[in-house]
């Protein structure tokens, strides 16, 4: 019987990654699309409405994962991924090609550690989750202070801030993830997809921080 819970749980976890890579790809064909075909201009009066679609899709996907169906489910981590493309589109005018695959690879390789850390610790990162979140919140008020208050030191520090946030919440979703797949209260494609999200929105914020931290503007 066991066995049986182990298998479910790595089946689980097998799909949770795929679905969140084919998030990711999703996410990049739609950025590169927009951009190099000029869509983004057109399309830039209307960022924040995008930007508030992504929240309110966020928000109805955590509140009502135990309710929706797997189809809705999946519908909406492709429709936040594909909003997400359409904004990422300005990251190929601030940064070079090259710039931007550099910042990908690191990503991929700093969240891979993470996630084998979170999956393979023995500790219970449960309590470490409201400290995350709540550090974030902070972080993104001051982010949004900032914007007006245009300080760089402070606009340096809260992006190193942000990735060691990222990197715990990587880690901390991993371990949440394995404890859902094991614990069979939800129905295990919809953890999958939960769980693509999660590591979706943790995959994405490393790589923001880590191209804004090191990578190279154009002129």
């Amino acid at each position: 019987m066991e066995d049986t819970y182990v298998a479910s749980s790595n089946k689980t976890i097998a799909q949770t990654f795929l679905w969140m890579f084919l998030g990711v790809l999703s996410t990049a064909a739609v950025a590169a699309y927009t951009y190099y075909s000029g869509a983004f201009v057109e399309i830039a009066g209307g960022w924040a409405a995008i930007l508030i679609a992504q929240v309110l899709i966020a928000l109805f996907f955590g509140f009502c994962i135990r309710k929706l169906p797997a189809m809705l489910v999946t519908f909406l981590f492709f429709l936040y991924s594909m909003l997400t493309g359409a904004t990422f589109s300005i990251i190929f005018v601030a940064y070079n090609l090259t710039t931007i695959a550099y910042a990908l690879f690191a990503t991929a390789g700093f969240f891979g550690i993470l996630a084998f850390i979170g999956y393979t610790t023995k500790r219970d990162l449960s309590k470490f989750g409201n400290v995350l979140l709540s550090a974030l919140l902070v972080a993104i008020v001051l982010t949004i202070v900032n914007i007006f208050v245009g300080s760089q030191p402070l606009d340096i520090i809260l992006d190193w801030v942000i990735l060691l946030i990222f990197a715990g919440l990587t880690a901390y979703d991993m371990n949440k993830i394995k404890s859902m797949s094991e614990d069979g209260l939800i129905n295990q494609e919809k953890v999958a997809i939960y769980g693509a999200f999660e590591l979706y929105l943790d995959f994405i914020n490393l790589f923001l921080r880590i191209l804004e931290i090191f990578g190279r503007r154009n002129d």
